[in-house]
């Protein structure tokens, strides 16, 4: 089998993956499923992917490797300052939430299993085959790749002057995209019918983004109380 061919097997599983995944969640999801729906052997799947765990861990890595895609489009543009790519990044990262729900789960359970990784008495609870996977391997060294990127953009717009030059690049990527997966989590509970605080979604979407270059900007900024002199007697 050639290396063409063997890019398409693995594409095809890929995205057969990710539509069952979709459909039917990971625990409800079996390799056989894949291959059968992949109209190819079982033994070929698992040739690719040494079992569930480690297929799924691929799909998160195409996930990542999609999202750097949004990241990397909006920072080689040319002639927009730093604020205008993170306003465009916030836009787009919600579109990609939103057509991607799949993807940006996995992107989000992985941020999870990092934070068992990241505590030596926690990482016993990560499954061992997810550990063993070579794809997650691979995600342990790219999965800082959009940061890298959305702290880019935030030190080009210190430098030129349309974000506040106080701030830390770092700190202030982290805490925007905090602020988007945050966003994204919210738009099921806000957009419930039966909610009780009254928000049109078609109006949280430009509120968020304003509320985001206001902070950048440092517009925000709040109002002491103006003193009351009276006699206590």
């Amino acid at each position: 089998m050639g290396a063409h061919e063997r890019q398409q097997k693995e594409k095809l599983i890929l995205e057969t993956a990710i539509k069952l995944f979709t459909e039917k969640g990971f625990h409800a999801t079996r390799m056989d499923d894949v291959a059968k729906n992949a109209k190819i052997s079982k033994g070929l799947t698992y040739f690719y992917y040494k079992n569930k765990e480690d297929l799924y861990m691929a799909v998160t890595k195409k996930a990542f490797d999609e999202l750097k895609d949004v990241f990397r489009e909006i920072i080689k543009a040319k002639g927009r300052n730093g604020m205008e790519m993170l306003t465009e990044l916030a836009g787009n990262y919600i579109n990609f939430a939103k057509k991607n729900k799949m993807c940006n789960e996995a992107i989000l359970n992985f941020m999870g299993i990092m934070q068992l990784y990241n505590d030596e008495k926690s990482v016993l609870k990560i499954d061992p085959l997810i550990l063993e996977s070579e794809h997650f391997l691979k995600l342990l060294e790219i999965h800082h790749d959009c940061a890298k990127l959305g702290i880019q953009m935030v030190s080009l717009g210190i430098k030129d002057g349309s974000i506040r030059p106080e701030l830390q690049p770092e700190v202030t990527f982290y805490t925007v995209w905090t602020m988007l997966i945050g966003f994204e989590r919210l738009m099921g509970p806000v957009g419930f019918e039966g909610k009780d605080i009254k928000i049109q979604l078609d109006n949280l979407r430009p509120g968020f983004i304003k509320l985001m270059q206001d902070m950048l900007r440092g517009t925000i900024q709040a109002q002491r109380p103006q003193a009351v002199q009276a006699s206590l007697f």
